[in-house]
């Protein structure tokens, strides 16, 4: 048994790959969240391939819905599998029943959205769609902003808003960000600046966002009362000048530190 995840375009129908195409023309069926959306692209591809509903409402009985085919594509209605939608459940099904996995490279919002923020880009996390509210929501929210690398996230235009206005207490209104807005879309966009420019931008937001939060700088160690607690401790000379650069302490100042007692 074998099932290939296969990303499909999030916008422009001409984002996928010679692969994914080959995929789909050969499979038995494309298992799909939506028949009707994933229809229309095998239909403007003239791909012939049946469909069948594999949604998060369906998904529990993806064992013998897909008994029938050997070879099965999986569609979601738009962008990679298994990213905030049902298709990582479907993989860890299809690895119980000991089926052969294969995942496509291909069109996904994410990774757009980061290259195109100005943001660095050398260390981040996706965290996908937060929590609606409640204690998980801010703890999630302080959680990223401890992690000291760019975030990324999606968000539903009714909930832009009042995404924005929670990052600003936890990130402050004038930390830098980027807002893209319907990737690979008509309408695309990707605004750059400050949440709180972000919050007057958006007014009346509508289309798919992915937010890009530009890393939180931890606060400065005290590194004189560091260097006195390392002291106590019975830290000196090379071990005392590694802790100190450890926690953070920029490298001249542990030096200068760590050798004037001597």
């Amino acid at each position: 048994m074998r099932l290939v995840l296969v990303p499909t375009p999030i916008g422009n129908l001409e984002d996928i790959t010679l692969r994914a195409l080959r995929v789909l023309q050969e499979a038995e069926v494309v298992a799909c969240e939506d028949t009707r959306r994933t229809g229309l692209l095998l239909r403007h591809y003239g791909i012939p391939t049946p469909t069948l509903r594999l949604d998060g409402h369906t998904v529990g009985r993806a064992k013998d819905l897909l008994a029938p085919y050997a070879y099965v594509a999986y569609a979601t209605d738009a962008g990679t599998p298994g990213i905030s939608d049902p298709g990582a459940e479907l993989v860890r099904l299809a690895l119980e029943w000991g089926w052969r996995v294969e995942a496509l490279p291909g069109p996904t919002a994410l990774i757009p959205a980061l290259v195109a923020s100005g943001l660095p880009t050398h260390r981040f996390t996706f965290e996908g769609f937060l929590p609606k509210g409640g204690k998980e929501r801010k703890e999630r929210l302080q959680a990223l902003a401890q992690e000291g690398r760019t975030a990324v996230l999606y968000e539903s235009p009714h909930r832009l808003r009042k995404t924005l206005q929670d990052l600003i207490e936890v990130y402050g209104e004038a930390h830098p960000a980027a807002v893209a807005r319907e990737i690979s879309k008509v309408h695309e966009e990707v605004f750059r600046g400050s949440l709180g420019e972000a919050l007057g931008r958006f007014a009346e937001p509508k289309g798919e966002f992915v937010l890009v939060l530009g890393p939180k700088e931890a606060p400065a160690p005290d590194a004189r009362r560091l260097h006195e607690a390392l002291k106590a401790q019975g830290l000196s000379g090379k071990a005392l000048f590694r802790a100190l650069v450890a926690a953070g302490v920029p490298r001249n100042e542990a030096y200068r530190l760590s050798v004037e007692d001597r």
